[in-house]
């Protein structure tokens, strides 16, 4: 055997994906698209935006159902609850409101943030919502009583993303110093810290159905296995700053640039197979071609993307796409092994 390293191919090709096409572009915002949820039942969707404004949108025609009022700044986060009538939004005003969507008014405020709120999540199975922001801090709430259970303190930069999930890590924070955080519920401490990024974390997409996520910095994207954070992979090719991150249960992840770049990649092997950008509507300056939310429905076959036009974009796959049609654009890579 020789000591030398040996090129060998590395043979994982990716899985055919069709490629995506934009199918509805939903008005009606007057700020910048910045959070969207989609009901467990698949039958709406919720934005917040710069406007200051909730609207909830039926997800087959688009239409607009109902807008509701009370921020009095930018709504960032959003979530659906899966066993009550609740929508849950929170700002940069600093509140927390739970909407009962059954009288579309809030029934309750969560108090304690000290700035600008940037993320929310909901726990799968336990009746808490955790948000996360501008002072760095993440705060766990119980949602029937109001009360904060946890501050978790650890990040030294503004929170910009954070997701929950059943099994430990329950939380996860992504945040503006570098830096993502892996959080034990239970205590409220952090059980590990991956500080493999060089830029400021924008965004965080759970995988629906593996253990794993992603995360999104000014670098790179990167991939991670739960429930320690082993580091699995690099997604590269963006030129922009990634502020939406998407992964649906066909193993396609969405990426969106603030520039407009949208890429598709296959969750398995890193390989980006559509690369594209959104473009913005009629009488929007350049600078407005921006992708700042993105999320897919419930069953993964409609992506939709909240943008700095104003507008919503609903996108599905190309239902005519296929491997004779758009052939897989791959080729194996040569990488060293160690002997």
């Amino acid at each position: 055997m020789t000591r030398h390293a040996r090129p060998v191919l590395r043979a994982q090709r990716p899985e055919w994906h069709a490629p995506w096409k934009l199918m509805r572009v939903i008005s009606g915002h007057l700020g910048w698209v910045r959070a969207l949820a989609v009901e467990p039942g698949n039958t709406w969707f919720a934005s917040g935006a710069g406007d200051r404004t909730i609207k909830i949108w039926d997800l087959a025609s688009g239409t607009l159902k109902i807008s509701l009022t009370g921020h009095i700044s930018p709504v960032r986060g959003l979530a659906v609850s899966p066993r009550h009538p609740y929508l849950f939004s929170a700002g940069e005003d600093k509140m927390v409101k739970c909407w009962d969507l059954e009288q579309n008014k809030v029934i309750r405020h969560y108090h304690g943030h000290l700035s600008g709120i940037y993320a929310l999540a909901q726990h799968p199975t336990l009746d808490v919502i955790v948000t996360a922001g501008r002072d760095s801090t993440a705060r766990v709430w119980d949602m029937r009583t109001k009360t904060c259970v946890h501050v978790l303190h650890g990040h030294t930069d503004t929170i910009t993303s954070v997701q929950c999930q059943e099994a430990d890590p329950q939380v996860v924070t992504g945040s503006m110093d570098g830096t993502i955080r892996l959080w034990d519920l239970a205590a409220g401490k952090t059980m590990s810290q991956l500080t493999h990024h060089k830029k400021g974390i924008r965004a965080l997409a759970t995988h629906p159905r593996e253990f794993s996520f992603a995360s999104a910095a000014a670098d790179n994207i990167k991939q991670w296995r739960c429930p320690e954070g082993n580091f699995l992979q690099n997604f590269s090719g963006h030129r922009g700053i990634v502020n939406a991150l998407s992964v649906n249960t066909d193993n396609v992840l969405f990426s969106g640039g603030d520039d407009g770049t949208m890429r598709f990649w296959d969750w398995k092997t890193g390989h980006c197979f559509q690369s594209s950008s959104t473009t913005a509507q009629p009488g929007s300056l350049d600078a407005e071609s921006g992708i700042f939310a993105s999320t897919f429905d419930r069953t993964g076959l409609r992506l939709i993307t909240g943008e700095a036009d104003k507008t919503i974009k609903v996108w599905k796959e190309d239902e005519e796409a296929t491997e004779e049609t758009h052939p897989l654009d791959w080729t194996p890579t040569l990488m060293r092994t160690r002997y």
